[in-house]
């Protein structure tokens, strides 16, 4: 009897390790139209995917998840997976989150970044992930026309080892090479406003004044270096004087991210505590509920 009640978890458990992405995921963009820097040579070899999870990603891209125009708030987010920079959890931390935004009428895009922890790369976080990540924000500012979006109104979102991505994004970036023959180079790469959910490596951040506002989300039962770092990291941007939110979920910890079906609770429903933050900060006039 015990022997078939452990069959029955570790088939449970498999289930959800490899749970199946959607059907109908749009098509992805590359980032650089002759293979990323530095990969060039590389960008034709194919994902691998495991369930929900991504890797060997040579090739950087966006997935763009655009509203009709007539259904645009004009407001857009990068969206950045985590998986510890050695996967990609584009599930419950990518394309489910940018169907969420897409149907309320805000741009959403989920960037597949090179990992820099896969067994054998030969990648760094601030060498590779980084220039993938800035390149998309510029990607996007310069398409803002095409897909309806306000060019002062693109945020960067990223879960865990993504949200540190989208913290470096938002301390490091730069107005653009204007000389550049490159139209998207042309572009800056500054976030409008960056969302952090339980970012690692929270150590490394540094805060100024100017940096673009701040929504903080993570589990009270999450690592203290990412659960009491957020708070660090809170009152140091109101020290700074940069507006930011912070949201400590009593009954979380890592990995929550967004899933349609979730169990109801306060973390289950963080992303409609950031579409009020956004409203509130200017960054969105309204959003269709559903």
């Amino acid at each position: 009897m015990k022997s078939c009640f452990v069959a029955v978890i570790v088939l449970l458990s498999s289930a959800t390790a490899f749970a199946e992405l959607p059907k109908d995921v749009p098509a992805a963009i590359p980032l650089w139209s002759n293979g990323a820097p530095g990969s060039e040579a590389r960008a034709k070899e194919a994902e691998e995917f495991v369930g929900e999870n991504c890797g060997n990603v040579h090739n950087p891209t966006l997935t763009p998840y655009v509203p009709a125009a007539d259904k645009s708030t004009g407001t857009s987010i990068i969206i950045c997976p985590g998986g510890g920079h050695s996967k990609l959890c584009l599930g419950h931390e990518g394309y489910a989150l940018a169907e969420w935004f897409r149907d309320r009428g805000i741009a959403a895009f989920v960037l597949k970044y090179r990992l820099a922890r896969e067994k054998g790369s030969t990648y760094t976080i601030q060498d590779h992930a980084m220039a993938d990540t800035r390149r998309a924000l510029r990607m996007v500012r310069s398409r803002a026309a095409e897909w309806h979006i306000k060019t002062d109104r693109i945020g960067i979102l990223g879960f865990s080892a993504g949200g540190e991505l989208a913290a470096y994004a938002a301390m490091k970036h730069d107005a653009g090479q204007k000389s550049s023959a490159d139209a998207i180079e042309q572009q800056s790469c500054r976030p409008d406003f960056q969302v952090l959910i339980y970012p690692g490596s929270s150590g490394t951040f540094t805060v100024e004044a100017g940096m673009p506002p701040a929504f903080i989300a993570a589990g009270i039962n999450d690592r203290p270096d990412i659960s009491e770092g957020m708070a660090s990291l809170y009152l140091k941007y109101k020290a700074a004087k940069v507006p930011a939110e912070l949201h400590l979920f009593a009954n979380s910890g890592h990995g929550f991210g967004y899933r349609h079906n979730a169990k109801p609770s306060a973390a289950a429903r963080w992303p409609e505590r950031l579409t009020e933050w956004l409203v509130d900060s200017g960054l969105l006039t309204e959003v269709e509920t559903k």
